[in-house]
């Protein structure tokens, strides 16, 4: 019963916001609040969950099971937030790099050290999403 609800919820953090967004006007402004909204009521659900599930009473076994839990989402939101991260850097450098090729093909070089150096950001977060789940 616990797992239905925390899915129903996690799921209206979801749906809800995005509705509201296609029931109103389209505009960047809305969408940004539209994406506000979406992060902060998921992380408050999620708050909720970790607080009160299962887990803070558990013992033993159950205990260990939930702080394998929190390791594995510790892990995914190393590499989500830092995969979100490296894209917006290469949208940014990549749109910039094109900008600079088109006008002086000789600095292609240093545009593609650029980038690469944005998508590692992407690395970082996976290594420590293994340091998170090897510890």
């Amino acid at each position: 019963m616990y797992i239905a609800i925390t899915s129903a919820l996690i799921l209206l953090t979801i749906i809800v916001p995005f509705v509201m967004f296609y029931k109103g006007e389209k505009t960047k402004k809305s969408f940004k609040r539209t994406l506000i909204t979406n992060i902060a009521s998921f992380a408050l659900v999620l708050l909720i969950i970790i607080l009160t599930g299962p887990s803070a009473f558990a013992q033993g076994e159950a205990a260990q099971a939930a702080g394998d839990a929190m390791k594995f989402i510790a892990a995914a939101l190393s590499v989500g937030l830092a995969c979100i991260g490296a894209g917006i850097a290469v949208a940014a450098a990549s749109a910039a790099a094109l900008g600079a090729i088109s006008e002086n093909e000789g600095i292609m070089g240093k545009c593609l050290i650029f980038v690469a150096l944005a998508e590692g950001i992407a690395l970082y977060g996976l290594l420590i999403s293994f340091m998170i789940l090897n510890a």
